[in-house]
């Protein structure tokens, strides 16, 4: 049988992954460092018992010596994410790993069929605007002053309110460091691909969601936070007005779009968007999750707070995925539900809301408005 590399593959979209090749009747080598805060209590439960695991760093040529051997596929799944500003680590772990691995199959001459990296709905940052007079732009980031006065639509410069557009992949605007390097690992994937004629393919996940997704990871965001507070009987917060746009796709939709991508050689050397397909608030999101816990007697709190460099509205077409026989099929409520019944199932759950939000203003990430 033929032997897939899954990095980062213990994590929340990697295990999902490791599972579905398995299943499917690959033989899948898992490499993984065990990061924390992500994987704070080391080797998860959850890991499929038919792969090997490998512990290991992506960046260290002996371990991928080791890693690579006999395999014929490479999902790059192992990343960085955080709120924290050491940006040289997003560039060192994220895109670094992603050369030294080309550097390696060129070098070694390995036989890879295919090189799937995952890249982030963020490299598209703010997306696309439809202006009142038609034209479409991509603004950057809201300037901080504006997110203190409590404005948080995109505007244009006569004041006027801009429309969002489902963002397609020939759009990229990364605005931090995470999504940089993520972008980063597309041009190479893409580039190093076609010079090298190794197909490799980038896939934008929108806000992934499902069980698996570690309690400890601030990066998690929404699904992590809203599931937190209502399964402790807290009111979740709520940043902004909580009429920001999101794009959110199930993990298992996730799993079959990297499974295509695996199969299907039309979808060689290209980038591809993997959202939900329609559209939610923020508040919509919150009320989903309020109703599957039954809380719905418990309302979220909107006090006007923010996030640093959150974009306001992010929805990606996938309209190019779709065109290759993938479409999602799962909704909110399925991601919540199956997160709730993961949740249940843990026997030593902490109440690690307030230290994760100290930790966030303590960064200054989390700020209020000026009243």
């Amino acid at each position: 049988m033929a032997l897939v590399l899954v990095t980062g593959g213990a994590g929340f979209i990697g295990s999902h992954t490791v599972d579905k090749l398995i299943a499917e009747g690959l033989d899948v080598r898992i490499l993984d460092i065990l990061q924390k805060p992500v994987h704070l209590k080391g080797k998860p439960a959850y890991l499929n018992p038919k792969a090997e695991f490998v512990f290991g760093d992506v960046r260290d040529r002996i371990v991928l010596d080791y890693a690579l051997k006999d395999v014929e596929y490479i999902y790059h799944l192992a990343a960085y994410q955080d709120y924290l500003p050491d940006f040289s680590t997003f560039f060192d772990v994220n895109a670094v790993s992603t050369a030294l691995l080309f550097e390696m199959i060129v070098e070694k001459k390995l036989p890879i069929k295919k090189f799937i990296v995952a890249s982030s709905q963020f490299v598209q940052g703010e997306g696309l605007y439809k202006r009142k007079d038609g034209a479409i732009v991509c603004p950057h980031q809201r300037p901080v002053a504006q997110l203190e006065a409590g404005q948080w639509d995109w505007i244009d410069e006569n004041g006027n309110p801009m429309e969002w557009q489902w963002t397609p992949e020939t759009h990229s605007n990364p605005p931090n460091a995470y999504a940089i390097s993520k972008y980063s690992q597309e041009l190479m994937a893409l580039s190093f691909g076609k010079r090298y004629e190794i197909p490799s393919v980038a896939l934008r996940y929108s806000i992934v969601q499902g069980p698996r997704q570690s309690f400890y990871n601030a990066y998690s965001g929404a699904c992590r936070i809203f599931n937190l507070s209502y399964f402790f009987d807290k009111a979740p917060t709520i940043y902004e007005d909580g009429l920001q746009k999101r794009d959110f796709v199930n993990i298992h939709d996730v799993v079959d779009a990297n499974f295509l991508a695996l199969k299907d050689s039309r979808a060689d050397y290209q980038a591809f968007c993997v959202g939900g397909g329609v559209p939610y608030t923020v508040k919509q999101f919150a009320d989903v999750v309020a109703k599957v816990h039954g809380k719905e007697h418990i309302a979220a709190k909107i006090p006007g707070e923010f996030r640093v460099g959150d974009t306001r509205n992010t929805c990606s077409d996938i309209t190019k995925l779709k065109s290759l026989g993938w479409e999602p099929k799962r909704t909110p409520q399925d991601s919540v539900e199956e997160y709730l019944e993961y949740l249940k199932a843990q026997t030593d759950i902490e109440d690690i809301l307030a230290y994760a939000d100290k930790m966030m203003k303590q960064l200054n990430v989390v700020r209020s408005i000026k009243r």
